[in-house]
């Protein structure tokens, strides 16, 4: 019964989207996943820890819908759109993923930030002065960057009519990334409120770190949108980019405290879940 209201209410979700233009679409499907990175945030007003297995587990599920989504939502729709083509149809796929991943190796490279659980003496990028808070926000915001891009790209890929690239897995694409900014969220808020900051700061900045996705749904859908040629390009762009903060951080993180058997079932029920959500609704 559950099952049904569910799928019941993200039927009408799509008959409201199919109205409005791809970039409206994918600003509206950004702001729902900022939107639940607040839900996460939120935690922090609730209790005073977080139980290291239970967060374990779910950023090992944040892990396993990235790598699927990555494939389902991103990739496979790169290589179907790239066949028939002048160049071999693995190219655009292998050169956009390839180009993803160093893009985000460069700014992990330069933009400083700090990853939950680590010493100041542990910070990446350039070397600054910056509060521990900041650079822990800026870890998170990070991340965000190649999701909004992933669910802008998904997005305007749709609205530009081609039958690889539909409405049904673009809403799938942000239900996924949204159900991983869950824990996302608690990630910043509850070690910004262990840093002592009060309540409503930690919220506050647990939030902030989710407002990229927007700017970068709504970049992703206009780029695209402009130019079709570079859609199988940018698809495999955001899977290389969301690849890369799956392998250098999420994993790791989830499996630091020890927990590894829990972070792994996360990661395999986070594939299986966005699987599910993209080959049921895409």
């Amino acid at each position: 019964m559950e099952c049904n209201l569910f799928l019941c209410i993200i039927r009408n979700m799509m008959e409201i989207l199919k109205n409005m233009d791809p970039i409206a679409q994918a600003l509206v499907a950004t702001c729902f996943t900022w939107l639940v990175t607040a839900l996460g945030a939120s935690i922090v007003f609730t209790v005073r820890n977080i139980n290291k297995k239970l967060l374990d587990g779910m950023l090992g599920f944040a892990a396993g819908v990235m790598i699927a989504a990555s494939y389902w939502s991103l990739l496979a729709p790169a290589i179907e759109m790239s066949e028939g083509k002048d160049l071999p149809s693995w190219f655009p796929p292998l050169a956009g993923f390839l180009a993803g991943a160093i893009f985000l190796r460069i700014v992990d490279a330069i933009l400083p930030h700090l990853h939950a659980g680590l010493k100041m003496n542990e910070a990446e990028g350039i070397k600054t002065g910056w509060h521990k808070t900041t650079l822990l926000i800026l870890a998170i915001t990070l991340h965000n960057i190649p999701e909004g891009l992933a669910v802008g790209v998904a997005f305007g890929a749709a609205g530009a009519g081609l039958q690889s690239a539909t409405l049904g897995g673009a809403v799938a694409l942000a239900i996924g990334i949204g159900l991983q900014n869950f824990p996302e969220g608690m990630a910043v808020s509850m070690p910004l409120r262990r840093e002592r900051l009060s309540r409503s700061k930690s919220f506050w900045y647990g939030q902030l770190s989710g407002i990229v996705e927007p700017i970068a749904g709504v970049i992703g859908a206009a780029a695209v949108l402009i130019s079709k040629p570079i859609l199988p390009y940018a698809l495999s762009f955001a899977a290389g980019a969301m690849i890369f903060v799956v392998v250098e951080e999420l994993i790791p993180e989830s499996q630091r405290g020890g927990n590894t058997d829990i972070a792994t079932m996360g990661a395999i029920l986070g594939f299986a879940v966005m699987m599910v959500l993209d080959v049921g609704l895409g």
